[in-house]
């Protein structure tokens, strides 16, 4: 009768780790489906315009500085 009760709690037993590997194999892709949304709201955020006027005149100066050097030549 003890055989039969230890065979038993072993098929429990069984079926709790049955249980948590499905459990984990069902996880893995909800939080990587939630990693994605997070990083998908990520990188299509308003981000701050920084104004390209200040860059566009430090480009023109450099044009102008390479139109000077070539002709000066």
């Amino acid at each position: 009768m003890d055989n039969l009760l230890i065979s038993q709690m072993w098929l429990l037993d069984r079926g709790w780790e049955a249980g948590m590997a499905a459990l984990a194999w069902l996880l893995i892709p909800l939080v990587a489906a939630i990693g994605a949304g997070l990083w998908g709201g990520w990188a299509s955020r308003n981000r701050k315009s920084i104004e390209d006027g200040t860059e566009l005149a430090g480009y023109s100066r450099f044009r102008e500085a390479m139109e000077r050097s070539h002709s000066g030549g």
